[in-house]
């Protein structure tokens, strides 16, 4: 049987059925301050668009550049495109990610992969056997 979801005691109906202010009391202090000061024209907007395709008035997916946007239990269940500095990367919203961001998710950064030195590349490369 598998392990039912809790966050801070309280279970994910408990949690969507939570008025804000009780919801915010059960954040980290960093996410409930960002949260106590207001949310941006862009975090309101996914906030709207994640409510109405939960409520299923609206089709598709949801992208996003709100990378600093904590996630909501409203959230959960849903693929949000999160932009990584080039493309948007598409994320699912699984419980455990509540209080915290977005960008924590997806990677902004690659790893860097160097190709073979080649000849007159460096002094250390000369002892590098050609093909």
């Amino acid at each position: 049987m598998p392990k039912e979801f809790r966050y801070r005691g309280k279970s994910l109906e408990e949690l969507n059925s939570m008025s804000t202010e009780a919801l915010l009391e059960l954040l980290p202090s960093r996410a409930r301050r960002s949260l106590n000061r207001g949310v941006s024209e862009e975090k309101r907007k996914l906030l709207e668009d994640a409510r109405a395709m939960k409520d299923g008035k609206i089709q598709g997916e949801i992208k996003t550049h709100a990378r600093d946007m904590i996630v909501l239990p409203t959230m959960v269940g849903l693929t949000i495109s999160v932009h990584n500095g080039r493309e948007f990367v598409p994320l699912v919203v699984k419980p455990e990610m509540i209080g915290r961001y977005l960008g924590e998710y997806v990677i902004t950064n690659k790893k860097v992969v160097h190709g073979t030195p080649g000849i007159g590349a460096s002094r250390s490369s000369l002892y590098v056997p050609l093909k």
